[in-house]
């Protein structure tokens, strides 16, 4: 039986790599390539894969949101995320969205059609060493109302700006400010955002 395959990554080199790779087992087949998060709901309901294989950072959806939609809106197709970022905060939020597996990119050729192998089998696929470091780091000590104020402090926006974008007031953002500085040990919101971020947490 052949698997089918829908690559989603917005680099056109990585799509091409990935596609000429899995292409080589007899086993699995490409049947669709996407470079935007936002198209593959689209891209998945006309090429009916058994397996998505998901960047994280692609416009218009990352990777983690998409691993959300499909498992709510094509439960039958699985999620296996491939990306250049393992962090645990990324791997804890991808296995809750619903994807089934998290792998890095400079996993071996072989490794990963086999991974891909397994997750269409119906099992959890996980990097080793990251889920090492998740159970190491916990769980997100981040609401989700200071994850959003975080992620909208990411481009140095003050807070009135923030305030404007969540439709809250500057007193209530500067609240979760302090508590999420607070939580990742930072001084200011930026800092605060970019070690949120590299945790993975947003």
């Amino acid at each position: 039986m052949t698997i089918r395959l829908l690559l989603a990554d917005d680099q056109a080199l990585v799509r091409g790599g990935l596609r000429v790779l899995l292409d080589l087992e007899p086993d699995l087949e490409v049947v669709a390539e996407v470079g935007r998060g936002d198209e593959v709901l689209t891209a998945a309901r006309r090429s009916a894969p058994d397996v998505c294989l998901l960047d994280i950072e692609m416009p218009g959806l990352d990777g983690i949101d998409v691993a959300g939609l499909l498992h709510r809106e094509l439960p039958s197709v699985r999620s296996l995320i491939v990306t250049t970022f393992g962090r645990p905060g990324y791997l804890r939020r991808a296995l809750e969205a619903g994807a089934s597996g998290f792998v890095v990119k400079d996993a071996p050729a072989k490794e990963l059609a086999e991974t891909v192998r397994r997750v269409h089998a119906g099992l959890r696929v996980v990097d080793p060493q990251l889920a090492a470091d998740s159970l190491v780091e916990g769980n997100n000590p981040l609401s989700e109302r200071e994850q959003d104020v975080l992620r909208a402090a990411l481009d140095g926006a003050t807070v009135s700006d923030i305030a404007g974008r969540l439709y809250l007031s500057s007193g209530t953002v500067r609240n979760y400010l302090s508590s999420a500085i607070g939580k990742t040990g930072t001084r200011t919101r930026v800092e605060a955002a970019r070690a949120a971020q590299d945790h993975g947490w947003i």
